[in-house]
């Protein structure tokens, strides 16, 4: 007999995905969709010519290899998909910051429940189509300005190029709420997720041919920066495992005649709230200077961008403390969003629980408060120096694996894993409950 609280094997795992039909046909719905997705990245947008975009752009660009972590590749192959889920990620932070400073958007959030969220899903669509728009027509009117990449200039390819971003991007993000709803993991996640994984093979083979090309120094020298990332993944793992269990006592109750004893649980507050989500809006509020590069035709501006705000620059300093500060920002920001913690202090105090040596009320908002800001802070600076070290020391190493991005796609992509397998436990888990009230 399995016990319905134990952490569910990798055996039992696999035998329910294989077996229990909901979450069979839950991973095939995600899988195809991120198939299909893929697909789409490699339909070329009409009125383009690839072959001088892609002599023009050249392999070793920074720019284009930052932004191109989020479309999986489409932006460098001018695929429909080249926007990817870049605008909806966009206009989530715009959305996400309006809530906190528009007291309507707030009381929608945390007042109206379920209809709140979704009009807040609503709106959030509405902005990531104007954003899509705004983008791809800086994108169309960047391609019309240079006569090689567009085979028929004029307003009909700004108008066609545009129409077929947007309605791509568009359909990204239909395609991750679908996954969100219908499949397993958060969809936006797993986009992103996808799309860093289709980049690692052409990273390998780079590596591999310069390890092949290079003497015994270049051998040692990735062995060092692979010893790092399997450092980084374990620190990772930590950060957001990492959880303060702050003891709850609940007093005595008299149900009839019996006296229930008091009963002692624990309040969870993990280290890293926010999950893998402050370092992918970091790392979008990052790419926007350098998507206003390509289009802003200004060499004291391109000279700013490319030495303060790329990884790797003369200025890489300036870079390093604004991707920190960013984090550290969205991570205080994601964590005000999780835990509300005068909501939690009046949820206690309404169940009858609460913290040992606090008194009930304002007492316990302010200690949860103080707690959830070391927490927060801590994992914040730790989740900041995982996503920057690395990519210091492959700089310093000389050695161009990932492009100076490896340490965030690889913080995204174990952040994913973690998250996806939690819920596929929590469905393995809940499945354990329906054979026992079947039986």
């Amino acid at each position: 007999m399995i016990s319905r609280d134990k952490t569910p094997t990798a055996q039992e795992t696999f035998m329910q995905m294989a077996q229990a039909a909901g979450l069979r046909g839950r991973l095939l719905v995600t899988l195809g969709i991120l198939l299909l997705i893929r697909m789409g990245i490699h339909i070329p947008i009409p009125g383009i010519n690839r072959e001088q975009f892609a002599q023009a752009i050249g392999g070793n660009n920074q720019v284009l290899s930052f932004l191109d972590i989020f479309s999986g590749g489409g932006l460098s192959a001018l695929g429909v998909f080249a926007l990817g889920i870049l605008p909806y990620i966009n206009a989530s932070i715009i959305i996400q910051l309006l809530t906190a400073a528009i007291p309507s958007l707030e009381n929608l959030q945390k007042n109206e429940g379920e209809a709140g969220r979704r009009k807040i899903s609503q709106i959030s669509r509405y902005v990531s189509l104007g954003w899509a728009i705004i983008q791809s027509t800086f994108l169309a009117a960047f391609w019309l300005n240079n006569d090689r990449f567009a085979l028929h200039p004029g307003p009909l390819f700004v108008a066609q190029t545009a129409i077929a971003l947007v309605a791509g991007s568009m359909f990204v993000m239909w395609a991750s709420e679908l996954i969100t709803e219908r499949g397993v993991g958060n969809g936006a996640s797993l986009l992103i997720f996808v799309n860093i994984v289709a980049t690692l093979p052409k990273a390998l083979g780079d590596t591999i041919s310069f390890v092949e090309t290079g003497s015994r120094e270049t051998v040692g020298r990735v062995v060092v920066l692979l010893l790092l990332f399997l450092a980084t993944i374990v620190g990772i793992v930590f950060v957001q495992e990492g959880m303060r269990r702050i003891p709850i006592i609940s007093a005595r109750r008299q149900v009839g005649r019996r006296v229930l004893a008091e009963q002692r649980s624990f309040l969870p507050l993990r280290l890293n709230q926010g999950g893998v989500m402050p370092i992918i809006f970091a790392a979008a509020i990052l790419s926007l200077p350098l998507l206003a590069q390509q289009f802003i035709k200004n060499p004291e501006y391109s000279k700013i961008v490319s030495t303060y705000l790329v990884p790797g620059g003369s200025g890489s300093w300036a870079y390093v403390i604004i991707y920190l500060v960013s984090i550290v920002f969205f991570s205080y920001f994601y964590s005000s969003l999780i835990v509300n913690p005068v909501d939690v202090a009046q949820n206690l105090k309404k169940m009858g629980s609460s913290i040992p040596g606090i008194r009930p009320g304002r007492a316990t908002s302010e200690y949860i408060e103080r707690v959830l800001n070391r927490l927060t802070f801590l994992g914040a600076i730790f989740l900041g120096l995982i996503a920057i070290i690395p990519t210091a020391v492959e700089t310093a190493l000389k050695v161009p694996t990932f492009r100076g991005l490896g340490a965030t796609s690889l913080l995204i992509l174990v952040g994913v894993a973690i998250d996806t397998s939690k819920q596929i436990q929590t469905y393995v888990i809940s499945q354990r409950y329906e054979g026992m009230v079947k039986q």
